[in-house]
């Protein structure tokens, strides 16, 4: 099963290269390389000329690390009235001595460096031929290759290399702009929220875009940074292996990867200790091996990456939707760059631009989703605090919820020398009920009060539940004289009418406990003195209303001194 499964493999990547391949084009130059690196004065005399070999193709695919000599024979003429140039696309950190006819010195060019040509952008690297060439005439070039990426080899008229010139700069600047910006947005909200997905979230998107710009050459405009990076590529493996580990630990975040899928979260953490591995050795060393290996492992955390991300939107989980619309793309683009390094095929110029303008989409939509996940999770925050804030069966506030708001109120009422005073108050009998009739019917006689109840209070009062059937009412600007009148009409609302339940009349009253804050006392004593009264209400009789006056906050015990009764009760000051 090897064989044909493995020869099937490499069908469909040949297949898959031919579907995305640049088009044969009139082929401008025979192209040969020379393996070994002789003097140029032999080069140029032709003492060479047999042991060049033919290469296939309109590029430069230089490979080793040592100077090669390439040769370029025109197969047709150029002329030179079109201001023709020779235009080696994509050079990276590549660099090239070219010696066109007649010349005694090279030109040498790189897109960073001394031998930066500040005329034409990083697209390419540009050799003028003013005299043009003749059918037969070649041009010399000595390449110092940096990376192993093939440089399409083309003429192209100066205004046609302007041209083009101008709309690299405005897709570079779209994509470097596009991943410095989301990387900032990202350390905004690290900074702001304390979430720390963000943080690695910004650590891959900067990594990416000082990534492109080593390799891109437009860290040039950095001369310190440009000469660095021109003849060293370790700078930006360095920048790429550390954009993969943030990436690999952004998605190990995000997706939850430690919780829902732990296998996935075994061969990322193996990639990541490869790829530090790689970041270590990259530090001493700038063998080709490096590159190879760092591509493999790539490939790998994004294989993976994309898994997880199909397995998790397949089960719902919301975030790896958004993985999966950033990872799909991108895990075609790398599969294209991968075949084009090893050889398989050569893929159009676009590329060049699909691959860096699918990491900042991918960067965004990403930051799209991270912002999403936020907001799912204040959603969640919100809800959860709501449960803690509000009572589920009364809408009521909770205990913890109406204490923290009545200590508010009163460090203000203090503070403002105004009035405050509070309302407990209980259902009589409510055990009585819940024990003839069942706990659903009690909850029912519950809600129904603490509707009525609530109902004939102003927007601004405060009504929670502070346990079991006993409610606490806070009314702010309120003295004691008026909150009687408040605790009178509260127990005139449920007593007025029955409550229907299942068809069924219950009676129900309420007795109720008024106490007004005094200056410099303190919640827990007015809740005492409130409670007081209250307990006062229920031992003499149920169905009434007591308030705490200030003459008796020195007595032990609460003791009626006036009471008006009326039809539905009755009213007690204390």
């Amino acid at each position: 099963m090897g064989k044909p499964l493995r020869r099937w493999w490499q069908a469909a990547l040949a297949v898959f290269g031919m579907l995305v391949a640049t088009s044969a084009s009139a082929q401008l130059f025979d192209v040969a390389r020379l393996d070994g690196d002789p003097v140029p004065l032999e080069v140029l005399s032709g003492r060479h000329q047999g042991e060049f070999a033919s290469v296939e193709g309109q590029a430069i695919h230089e490979t080793s690390r040592r100077p090669r000599w390439w040769r370029l024979t025109a197969r047709q003429p150029v002329r030179p009235a079109d201001s023709p140039n020779l235009v080696l696309r994509f050079p990276y950190l590549n660099h090239v001595e070219v010696w066109r006819p007649g010349d005694a010195i090279p030109l040498r060019r790189s897109l960073v460096g001394n031998d930066a040509e500040f005329e034409f952008s990083t697209r390419a690297l540009v050799v003028p031929l003013p005299q043009g060439l003749a059918t037969g005439e070649s041009i010399y070039l000595r390449v110092t290759a940096l990376t192993s990426k093939p440089m399409a080899v083309d003429v192209e008229p100066l205004a046609s290399v302007h041209r083009q010139d101008l709309r690299h700069v405005a897709l570079r600047t779209f994509v470097l702009g596009t991943l410095v910006v989301l990387a900032l947005l990202a350390v905004g909200f690290w900074v702001g929220i304390g979430e720390r997905t963000y943080a690695y979230l910004s650590l891959t998107l900067a990594a990416q875009a000082f990534y492109l710009a080593c390799v891109g050459g437009e860290v040039r405009a950095v001369p310190w940074l440009a000469e660095l990076v021109g003849s060293d590529p370790r700078v930006g493996r360095m920048f790429g292996l550390l954009g993969v580990v943030a990436s690999n630990s952004f998605v190990a975040l995000y997706l939850n990867l430690p919780e829902r899928h732990p296998r996935f979260m075994r061969v990322l953490h193996g990639c990541n200790a490869v790829l530090l591995a790689l970041l270590l050795t990259n530090l001493g060393t700038i063998a080709a091996w490096l590159a190879w290996v760092a591509n493999a492992v790539f490939l790998v955390s994004a294989a993976t990456i994309f898994a997880v991300s199909v397995t998790a939107a397949w089960g719902r989980q919301r975030e790896a939707y958004f993985m999966v619309l950033s990872w799909a793309p991108m895990i075609a683009l790398v599969l294209l760059r991968l075949g084009e390094l090893l050889g398989g095929w050569r893929n159009p110029e676009w590329m060049e631009y699909a691959f860096p303008i699918g990491l900042a989409m991918g960067g965004l939509v990403l930051t799209i989703g991270l912002t999403d996940h936020m907001h799912q999770m204040r959603r969640d925050r919100d809800h959860a605090s709501r449960l803690a804030t509000y009572d589920v069966l009364t809408g009521a506030l909770t205990r913890s919820a109406i204490n923290e708001r009545l200590e508010a109120l009163a460090e203000a009422a203090h503070r403002g020398r105004r009035p405050l005073s509070v309302v407990f108050f209980d259902i009589d009998y409510f055990k009585r009920i819940n024990d003839a009739h069942g706990h659903r019917v009690g909850d029912q006689t519950l809600r129904i009060v603490a509707l009525r109840t609530r109902n004939r209070l102003r927007t601004y009062d405060l009504f929670g539940r502070y346990g079991g059937d006993e409610i606490l009412v806070v009314l702010p600007d309120t003295q004691l004289r008026e909150a009687l009148c408040v605790a009178e009409n509260l127990r005139a609302a449920v007593n007025c009418r029955p409550l229907s339940i299942d068809n069924r009349l219950f009676t129900t009253t309420l007795s109720l406990g008024v106490a007004e804050l005094h200056y410099g006392e303190t919640v827990e004593k007015l809740l005492e003195r409130a409670d007081a009264a209250l307990y006062a209400s229920k031992a003499a009789g149920r169905d009434r209303v007591t308030g705490y006056t200030a003459s008796r906050l020195r007595t032990t015990a609460a003791t009626p001194v006036a009471n008006t009764a009326n039809s539905h009760g009755a009213s007690t000051v204390m």
